[in-house]
């Protein structure tokens, strides 16, 4: 996969027709956040679990405590039931909304991990005992190494959305590119995943009237950017006091040690966990608060 400048920055408004991030938070190289390696201590390769006992204190993600405290975390907060009436209702067909949060009172936020690049077998490990719900946005020439690697994650309830077939600048490329780049990562990942994704995030964020047109031809109903994203230690926010709103989505990457200054993902997640809990939120999953279209 080509690698970008980490320098390059990519700014827009969001009710614009071209929208752009920090090359740092849209899937550019790792971040700049002095590359700490504190945080999870991950288990060595034929460590015990816990598992699961009669009367075991657990979060509403099903984890017990003692796997929190294995990765050297604490629980996050229980999740409340996603809404019956979901706060986001998508259409079939020529309306294509750009999701930067979903409209919410719960103090929920959503996870959302791009390209896959980075496939460490202990991230499954992780992800097993401590049951947290993300989205994956995946990139074919990332993950065509090894599409099996993201099947374990999708059997755990976590679903696999679009994000192109070579990761360009997508408001650069004219419609017809847009609709080859989007319509062919769509139809790879529904003949590996079984399912068509229903989501599409534009790489670095960046999009135009061309992208929105190309995303309702090839099937996904929605764009979905983000509020805050990921580096290594903390994440970098949006908003002037960095603090987490409810409903807000968080990007991270699917990265390891070469991108994160020698950095695990295994602690670049831990590290993330631990920003959320340290405000108090829960993790829900994305999904459950999008409506599809009806059939």
């Amino acid at each position: 996969m080509k690698r970008h400048h980490r320098g390059s920055r990519f700014y827009g408004a969001l009710a614009g027709t071209a929208v752009l991030a920090l090359t740092a938070g849209g899937c550019g190289t790792g971040g700049d956040d002095g590359g700490s390696t504190d945080g999870a201590v991950p288990p060595t390769t034929g460590a015990q679990r816990p598992a699961p006992t009669a009367g075991t204190h657990r979060e509403a993600s099903g984890a017990p405590a003692a796997a929190w405290h294995m990765w050297g975390l604490k629980p996050l907060p229980a999740a409340p039931a996603p809404p019956a009436d979901k706060p986001v209702k998508l259409s079939a067909h020529g309306t294509v909304p750009v999701l930067t949060h979903i409209p919410t009172r719960q103090k929920v936020v959503f996870v959302t991990l791009d390209d896959g690049q980075e496939k460490d077998p202990r991230f499954i490990a992780m992800m097993r005992d401590l049951k947290v719900p993300v989205t994956m946005f995946l990139m074919n020439d990332a993950v065509k190494s090894d599409y099996a690697y993201f099947k374990p994650l999708q059997a755990m309830g976590n679903h696999i959305q679009n994000h192109t077939l070579h990761h360009p600048v997508m408001n650069t490329l004219p419609l017809t590119r847009q609709k080859q780049e989007i319509c062919g990562d769509q139809k790879i990942l529904t003949r590996n995943y079984g399912t068509a994704p229903l989501l599409f995030r534009p790489p670095y964020g960046a999009y135009d009237a061309a992208t929105k047109a190309a995303v309702d031809a090839c099937g996904p109903r929605a764009i979905v950017w983000w509020r805050e994203s990921m580096q290594i230690r903390n994440m970098q926010y949006q908003t002037a006091d960095k603090k987490l709103r409810p409903g807000d989505i968080i990007l991270a990457h699917f990265r390891g040690p070469s991108e994160l200054k020698g950095t695990s993902m295994t602690t670049m997640f831990a590290n993330l966990l631990k920003r959320i809990q340290e405000q108090g939120f829960a993790v829900a999953r994305l999904e459950d608060y999008v409506q599809p279209p009806a059939r």
